[in-house]
């Protein structure tokens, strides 16, 4: 599809031009505009049972449902923006290809691409940034995600001779190529007094994407100045 975007990378708008039945499947609460004539319909984000599809909408940090938007004969256009301000950018998943995403970062797909969870191990449920990734395919042919960060994003090169180890809050998504390993930022001081928790370790080859700014800092910097209920 035709995507357009406007006010990179702080407040990215992204528009979507459809052609006459053309669909895309958007996370609820990201829609900003939208041509008169588009028709939309609410379904289970992924597959599954009941039970299973909420587990997995919980735990991956995602909707439990999602819109489809389909344009009529003469086609239409429908505008998105993420609920925190920062960049969008679009993957183009080949058939059999995966994209890995930080819990949130999804905001839409085309109608043929589907994602589940996948857990990051043990360490990571100690993580403030959650222990889940989403993982996402396409299935009868090529696919787009859209996905967004909070701030600006940055691409990185990942290779056998060069890891790189990102903080968990700053990473946005990576290709299968690369592997990940939760871990301490250094020693038990370090994690508990440093201010970075865990990190995780990419290793492997392919293409990352960070973040410059994390949601869970700018939440923990607001709590001081929060009224306190109890009072």
């Amino acid at each position: 599809m035709d995507v357009e975007y406007e006010f990179q990378p702080a407040f990215t708008l992204m528009t979507a031009n459809l052609g006459p039945g053309e669909s895309i499947k958007v996370e609820p609460g990201a829609m900003v505009a939208q041509s008169a004539d588009l028709n939309v319909e609410t379904g289970r984000a992924s597959k599954g049972g009941l039970i299973g599809g909420m587990v997995k909408s919980v735990i991956g940090g995602e909707s439990f449902f999602i819109n489809t938007y389909t344009a009529g004969p003469a086609g239409g256009w429908i505008s998105m923006a993420p609920s925190s301000p920062g960049d969008v950018r679009t993957f183009d998943l080949e058939p059999g290809q995966e994209l890995y995403m930080q819990g949130g970062a999804f905001m839409a797909c085309s109608p043929n691409v589907q994602y589940d969870t996948k857990f990051q191990g043990a360490k990571a449920l100690f993580s403030r940034e959650g222990a889940f990734f989403l993982r996402a395919y396409s299935e009868g042919g090529s696919g787009q995600v859209f996905y967004s960060s909070y701030g600006a994003i940055k691409q990185v090169e990942v290779t056998p001779d060069v890891p790189i180890v990102v903080d968990n809050g700053h990473l946005v998504a990576f290709e299968p190529g690369v592997s990940y390993e939760a871990r301490k930022a250094g020693g038990w001081k370090t994690t508990i007094l440093g201010g970075e928790g865990l990190v995780l370790r990419l290793s492997g080859s392919g293409k990352a994407w960070i973040q410059t700014r994390n949601l869970q800092a700018l939440a923990s910097k607001l709590v001081p100045f929060m009224p306190n209920r109890s009072q």
